[in-house]
């Protein structure tokens, strides 16, 4: 269930890629680049949270 709605807000995210930026070649690494980052920096703030590290 929860990769599934990782993967529709993935292909949602292209599909405003493609919708707002369609001759923007880097637009799409850019995409990944962000989403990688947020996705990182969540990570590591819920890991310390619960393991009281901070």
């Amino acid at each position: 269930m929860r990769r599934n709605s990782i993967t529709t807000v993935l292909v949602l995210g292209l599909l405003l890629v493609t919708l707002f930026a369609p001759f923007s070649a880097l637009a799409l690494l850019m995409l990944f680049i962000f989403v990688s980052v947020v996705g990182s920096m969540v990570w590591t703030l819920v890991r310390t949270l619960v393991q009281g590290d901070a």
